[in-house]
Parts: C-alpha cells; structure tokens; sequence
C-alpha cells in the first residue's frame, strides 16, 4: 500500500507542476481520491492539492512528504510564500537577513523551522515575527548574527537553538509564559556572568537541558530551574563552583565542564557527591587530584588534568569495600584519566572499589 501510496503521489506531484489540459488535470484529481483512500494521511486531499499547487518555485515540496517544504541551499535572500499546511520548514544554508513580522503569515500550521547558516541579525528580526508563528515548536536560528536573544517567542515552543551566534545579553522577561520550552542551546555566543541570572532565565519552569558551552563565563550560571537535568558548561572561564550550587538542582543527571579553569581549591569536597549525577565530565582542566564522587556516578572524565596519582581511599565511597555487592554500592562503569601524569599499573583497591568498572583510560 505504501509503494502504490507513494506512487500516485508522485504522479500528482508531477501532473500538477505541468502544463497539462483540463482532462489530464481530471486524470490527476482522480488519482488523488485514490491516493487519499488508500493512504491515512493527515493532511485532507484537498489541502494536499492546495499545498502542492501553492509550493513556492524555489522550493521543494515532495508529495510523499505534504507537510514539508524544502528551500534550503537556494542562494534565498527572502523568505517566499509559504503554503498554509506546512508543518516543516527548511530554510538553511541561505542568504536571508530579515524575518519579518508576515513573512510567514500563510503558515499558521508551522510546528518546525529551520533557519541556520543565515544572515539574520536582531535588528533584522521584526517585533512579533517568531512570536506571530503560533504552532511553532522548534525553531532553529544557528550560525546567524544575533546579538540577543528573539523576543517575544511563541508559548508552544519547545526546543530553542541559538547557537553560534552574537548574543550577549537575554532580555528580562523573554522566557515568561514559556512553560513548554524544554531545551534551549546557546552554545558559541558571548554571554558574560551578567546575562545569565535568575531574572532573566525567570519563566523557564520545565526546562530540562541547557547549553552554555563556549561562551565567555567566569563563574557557574545563576537562576537555572530545578528541572534542569543536563548541564553543559565546556569551554568557559569558570574557576570555582560553590558549595551549596546543586542544591536547587537535584534532577542533574549530565554535568559537562570540559575546558575550564577549576582546579582543586574550586571545587568543594562534597560538591560532587550528588546521588543524581551519572555522568560528570571534567577533562581538560587544573586538578591535581580526583574530586569526591557519589556512589551513583556512572561515567567519570578526568582526562588531560594534573593528576599524579590515584588514593583509592579517597575517591572511593564510604564503606564500598564492604557492601559492594549491595544495590546502593558504587555504579561506576566508565573513568577516563588519559593525558595525566598517572602510571600503570591501576591500582588493585580502585578495582576492588569500582567492581562494576568496564572500561578505564589511563
């Protein structure tokens, strides 16, 4: 069914991008009523035959796909006339620098849109133009020229991808109402300490990954939600996390800050021991020795640090040794302390601790 679905689809498709006469368009419509018996679209047929009819020139709109319109690497300076059924929109790898506020006013059903690689800057992002697109629930706007971040946004949005761009500040009150918003990358922009506080992460209640990665911070962003389970903070300036940090974040499951600059003397003794916790990378900074872990902790990375040796005594949770074969006892399975100045062979009480250890680099 799917072969034959497909195949009058294509042939509708084709009939219709033709100049054909008044019976080969009967022929097509025909087809589609066939089509649209044999196929369980969502799309009715005739908002089908619209949509294909009303596909932009520049674009492509496969019928085996009706919701989706492709007009990436076109050389676009403007964003065409889009059909009012589409669901996804790609628009990357274009020259476009405006979004206007009805640039997409046909496009009332548009769920995803992918706008990287363009040349869209905040003084090009008209008031009301992401916000007017309603249904939106991605939207990707990497590799562009912002400078902050759009406001307002639409209150379906879920995922947020601003990576690689300008931003230096988040405008207070961006995120109100934005309760669906569950991930949000601005990984490679130029947020400073300031820009990242309580206030203007305030409205994000249900967020559950942030990426911060490659920015300018010099310490652990304030005001992140309790829901946040993934962490990611590589390639910043930060020197020191405090004390009590984790204890409005018990949901963290991923803490990524590669790249930094902590050594020991940042890091507080029990920072770490979070029973949440089941990745913790750390690679490629000043430690000299291996922080305290949680028992829960399942991969560790300590790679390209300063660490000369290995205290089993340390690293290892209170009374492992004892109760290893225990359901609370250490998760470990993954530990990476390549690019140290640590020696074969491991120690055997590291083993001994760590019995569900299943790869280490050392």
């Amino acid at each position: 069914m799917t072969f034959v679905c497909l195949f009058l689809l294509l042939c509708l498709y084709h009939f219709f991008r033709l100049n054909l006469t008044m019976e080969w368009l009967m022929v097509a419509f025909v087809a589609l009523l066939l089509a649209s018996q044999i196929c369980s679209e969502e799309i009715p047929y005739e908002h089908l035959i619209s949509q294909i009819q009303a596909c932009p020139k520049e674009c492509h709109c496969p019928p085996s796909f009706p919701n989706a319109v492709y007009c990436d690497n076109k050389g676009l300076k403007r964003i065409p006339d889009i059909p009012p059924y589409t669901w996804y929109l790609y628009l990357q790898n274009n020259l476009i620098d405006v979004l206007s506020a009805d640039a997409l006013r046909n496009a009332t059903q548009l769920r995803w849109i992918n706008l990287n690689r363009n040349k869209i800057t905040s003084e090009g992002l008209e008031a009301d133009a992401v916000k007017a697109i309603s249904s939106l629930v991605h939207l990707y706007m990497e590799d562009n020229l912002l400078t902050s971040i759009p406001s307002p946004l639409p209150a379906k949005l879920e995922q947020l991808w601003l990576s690689r761009n300008r931003i230096s500040r988040i405008p207070p009150g961006v995120f109100s109402g934005m309760d669906r918003l569950t991930l949000l990358d601005l990984q490679g922009n130029k947020l400073q300490d300031d820009a990242v506080t309580e206030v203007s992460l305030k409205g994000l209640n249900n967020l559950i990954q942030i990426n911060l990665a490659k920015n300018q911070l010099n310490t652990m962003p304030l005001g992140l939600p309790p829901t946040t389970t993934q962490i990611f903070l590589d390639s910043n300036n930060i020197e020191k996390i405090p004390a009590e940090y984790f204890k409005g974040l018990p949901k963290v499951v991923s803490l990524r800050l590669n790249r930094n600059k902590l050594a020991n003397g940042g890091i507080p003794k029990n920072v770490f021991n979070l029973s949440s916790i089941l990745d913790l990378q750390l690679s490629h900074n000043q430690l000299t020795e291996i922080p305290v872990i949680s028992s829960g902790l399942e991969h560790l990375h300590l790679d390209h640090n300063k660490i000369k040796s290995v205290n089993s005594s340390d690293i290892c949770p209170h009374g492992a040794l004892d109760d290893y074969l225990d359901e609370k006892g250490p998760r470990l399975r993954y530990l990476r302390l390549d690019g140290n100045e640590i020696k074969p062979p491991i120690p055997r009480e590291l083993m001994m601790c760590f019995r569900l250890l299943r790869a280490i680099v050392i």
